[in-house]
């Protein structure tokens, strides 16, 4: 009997514990409070939300923030294309194939994205995936341009990454299926993502920082 009423005690003493400290990180208005609940908000969106959207959606990264400027559009579909269709001219893209894709008028860097987890079986030309490669210290995102090799290409870039041709080491003419983070749903939120990219800005070279221009 004394051994089921220290049980019990033990639980409303915790029970009481926890209303407490939920009471002080909600309704204190000290910056102690405070400051606990950006510490709890933290905990709960890295080690809860996220591994559970990941689960969901079969990624490392089901969320991600667009870095850099590399699918950029700065005017419609059709002036685009004008600047940009050498190159995929000459790998046999139509305009009319082109415009048939997903995101045919890019995005830009601050834009959110939900991704998906996805089999190198199931990725279609015009795709915009995600994948690691190189020294690059984010994932790529780029649209894919070949899935007889896997390959892509970022809309506002003259010619492909090649291991050669950028500091990074970034080969995205042959993509292997471990690389890859996943596919990216086309449905964007624009710019919300500079809320965090500017704080990093200060620390990136020159030439990667600011808004996005199109490439000539």
């Amino acid at each position: 009997m004394n051994e089921h009423k220290k049980i019990e005690e033990d639980k409303n003493r915790f029970f009481y514990k926890i209303k407490k400290f939920w009471n002080f990180i909600w309704h204190g208005e000290s910056f102690l409070s405070w400051f606990a609940f950006l510490i709890f908000i933290f905990v709960i969106i890295k080690f809860v939300f996220f591994p559970l959207i990941s689960l969901i959606f079969g990624t490392s990264l089901p969320i991600v923030i667009v870095e850099s400027c590399s699918m950029y559009h700065g005017s419609g579909f059709d002036s685009w294309w004008e600047n940009h269709n050498e190159w995929y001219l000459k790998h046999d893209f139509t305009k009319e194939q082109f415009i048939e894709f997903p995101l045919k008028n890019g995005f830009s860097k601050g834009d959110i994205f939900v991704v998906t987890g996805v089999k190198e079986s199931d990725i279609k030309t015009g795709d915009v995936i995600i994948f690691r490669a190189g020294t690059a210290g984010r994932p790529i995102i780029h649209r894919v341009v070949s899935i007889n090799s896997l390959q892509t290409k970022g809309d506002n870039n003259a010619i492909q990454f090649t291991t050669g041709n950028n500091p990074e080491q970034i080969n995205e003419k042959y993509i292997k299926e471990e690389q890859l983070v996943g596919k990216v749903v086309p449905l964007k939120i624009p710019a919300l993502g500079w809320i965090k990219l500017i704080f990093y800005e200060p620390f990136r070279q020159e030439n990667q920082r600011g808004f996005c221009t199109e490439s000539p």
